[in-house]
C-alpha cells in the first residue's frame, strides 16, 4: 500500500501528533509499505492535495481538536477518501468525555461520579459537596487529550484554579471524583476476521504524582508494566469492560481505553481514545509488541481492516 500519514494539526497536542506521525511512518516503511507524511493544519488544503498523493488511504495520527473529534473524518468521507480507525460519530463521542461517560454507563461500564461545568461559573454547593465527599477530585477539559490541562485538586482554592486551567483549553470542564489505585490502559483491536479483542493491559506507574502531561511525555518519569499483573478474574473483567467501552461508542478498528483499578479491584472507565498516541513511548505500540507483533505489522493490519470498512461514501 501507499499510505498518507497525516499528523500535526493545530491543537495543543500538535507536537505529540508530529511525533506520532513520524513513528507511524517509520514503522510502516519498516513493514514494507510506501509512506508519505503530511503535516495538516487545514483540512481543506489536504483535501485539495489528496489526488496528487496517489495514496490508497490515510492513517490519521492527528490528536485533539478537529483531527480527532470527527470533523476531519467527516471531511474525508465527504470526498470519498479512505482512512484509519473510527468514523465521525464515534470520534466525536470519544473526544467528548461527558458523552462518553453516559455511553459507558448505559453499556454497564462503571464510571467515576462527576459533572461538567461551564466556563465562568462560580464554585457552588455541588462542588463543595464533591470535595467533602471525596477529598480529591480530577478536573480536566471535556474534550482534550494527552492530559493537557488536567489537575488533581484537594480544596476550593485548588478547584477554582483547576477549573481555570481546564477552561483555558475550552469552555467546558469535567469534574470527577479521584479514584485511588492503579492507572491502567487497555488497547482494543478489531482483528481482520472481525473479532474485537482486548490487547494486553498496561499498568502505568508514575514515579511522582499522577499521570499528567509531564509524567506522560518525560522519559524516565513513569514505569510501564505490560502485560499488567492481575488475577485472572480481574484481568477478564478489565478486558470485558474495555471492549464494552469501545463498542458503546461505535468505535472501529482500534482504540485505547483508560481505566482506574482500586485496591479492591473495582474498575472505572475514564475515556476511550479513538486516535491514540503512536510515538515510540506510546502505549498501543507497547501492547502490540507484547502480543509478538512489530508495530509495523500491527499498523498494516489496522490499515487492512480500515480500508475494508464501508464508510458513508
Amino acid at each position: 500500500m501507499k499510505i498518507a500519514v497525516v499528523c500535526g494539526g493545530v491543537s495543543p497536542e500538535r507536537e505529540v501528533s508530529l511525533d506520532s506521525g513520524a513513528a507511524v511512518a517509520k514503522a510502516l516503511e519498516e513493514a514494507g509499505q510506501s509512506v508519505v507524511i503530511e503535516d495538516v493544519t487545514k483540512p481543506h488544503d489536504f483535501i485539495e492535495k489528496w489526488k496528487s498523493l496517489g495514496a490508497d488511504g490515510v492513517f490519521i495520527a492527528l490528536h485533539g481538536g478537529w483531527g480527532e473529534n470527527g470533523k476531519f473524518q467527516t471531511c474525508l468521507e465527504a470526498f470519498g477518501i479512505p482512512y484509519s480507525g473510527s468514523g465521525p460519530e464515534a470520534s466525536m463521542m470519544g473526544m467528548n468525555k461527558s458523552i462518553s461517560r453516559h455511553m459507558f454507563a448505559a453499556a454497564g461500564v462503571p464510571v467515576p461520579e462527576g459533572y461538567t461545568k461551564l466556563a465562568g461559573r462560580e464554585l457552588d454547593d455541588r462542588d463543595r459537596k464533591m470535595l467533602k465527599k471525596y477529598g480529591s477530585l480530577i478536573v480536566k477539559p471535556n474534550g482534550g487529550g494527552s492530559t493537557v490541562g488536567v489537575t488533581q485538586v484537594h480544596n476550593e482554592k485548588e478547584l477554582a484554579a483547576g477549573l481555570a486551567t481546564a477552561w483555558g483549553q475550552e469552555p467546558l470542564a469535567l469534574v470527577e471524583q479521584y479514584i485511588p489505585g492503579r492507572e491502567i490502559t487497555v488497547p482494543v483491536w478489531e482483528k481482520e476476521d472481525g473479532e474485537t479483542v482486548a490487547m494486553p493491559a498496561i499498568d502505568i506507574r508514575p514515579k511522582v504524582g499522577f499521570y499528567d502531561y509531564k509524567n506522560k511525555y518525560t522519559h524516565g518519569n513513569t514505569e510501564y508494566i505490560c502485560p499488567a499483573k492481575f488475577s485472572k478474574t480481574t484481568q477478564e473483567r478489565l478486558e470485558k469492560l474495555a471492549v464494552a467501552a469501545h463498542k458503546s461508542l461505535g468505535c472501529r478498528v482500534y482504540s485505547r481505553v483508560d481505566l482506574r483499578v482500586t485496591e479492591d479491584d473495582d474498575i472505572y472507565a475514564l475515556e476511550t481514545n479513538t486516535a491514540p498516541g503512536m510515538t515510540v513511548n506510546s502505549l498501543v505500540p507497547m501492547a502490540a509488541r507484547a502480543m509478538g507483533m512489530t508495530v509495523g505489522e500491527f499498523l498494516v493490519k489496522v490499515m487492512n481492516v480500515s480500508l475494508a470498512i464501508k464508510r458513508g461514501f
